[in-house]
């Protein structure tokens, strides 16, 4: 397949997806814009359903904050079951049983 028949194609599948209208639409609203904003991506991302990137960061930092207590959780879960062998271990070597 030639070079032009893949890029109609790939214009074909973005048209029929809705994601030509999509862009389009995302683009005409940051036109009309009267005062336009300091960063046209991030109008764009917000146009398209995504966090700004400050909500962006706030979310990795929270992330990142869960990662943490998720491993200190899961640490803490190790050794708890590593006790609970022990305890285990001395019932069944106790001399009573």
């Amino acid at each position: 397949m030639d070079r032009e028949a893949k890029k109609e194609g790939f214009r074909k599948y973005l048209e029929s997806s809705g994601v030509l209208d999509t862009l389009t639409k995302a683009l005409v609203a940051l036109y009309e814009e009267n005062d336009k904003p300091s960063s046209a991506v991030e109008f764009v991302q917000q146009k398209l359903g995504g966090p700004s990137i400050s909500d962006y960061e706030k979310l990795k930092a929270e992330k990142l904050d869960l990662q943490l207590k998720y491993n200190e959780l899961l640490e803490t879960h190790k050794e708890t079951s590593r006790q609970l062998e022990e305890l285990k271990n001395l019932k069944i070597d106790a001399p009573w049983n």
